[in-house]
């Protein structure tokens, strides 16, 4: 079973969620670029993995998509991938000002 968490924000760029977060959890987040979603942060944590990016990715026209449609209000993305439930992840993350719980998926 794996656990997704996905967040959203509009008060902070990618860059600026992801010095945010690394403050607050203690994490070390390494930026990649990818042709499908664009600039991106990513963090390992002991159980899975935390993701940071925009909202809008490149799309195939030189127009943005967005990577989230759903949730268009939601200018960077923070999606998490845990093996099983972390209910201290999850309140570690409600306490950031601004990060809304947008989903969450069991696969």
């Amino acid at each position: 079973m794996t656990d997704h968490h996905t967040y959203g924000i509009s008060t902070h760029t990618a860059s600026e969620l992801a010095r945010l977060v690394s403050d607050r959890l203690g994490l070390v987040f390494t930026e990649r670029d990818s042709y499908h979603r664009g600039v991106y942060h990513l963090a390992d944590i002991p159980n899975g993995r935390i993701e940071i990016q925009p909202n809008p990715i490149p799309g195939d026209d030189d127009e943005d998509d967005l990577y989230a449609p759903e949730h268009p209000a939601a200018q960077v993305l923070l999606l998490t991938t845990t093996p099983t439930s972390d209910p201290a992840l999850r309140t570690r993350l409600d306490s950031i000002e601004g990060l809304t719980h947008l989903n969450h998926e069991t696969a």
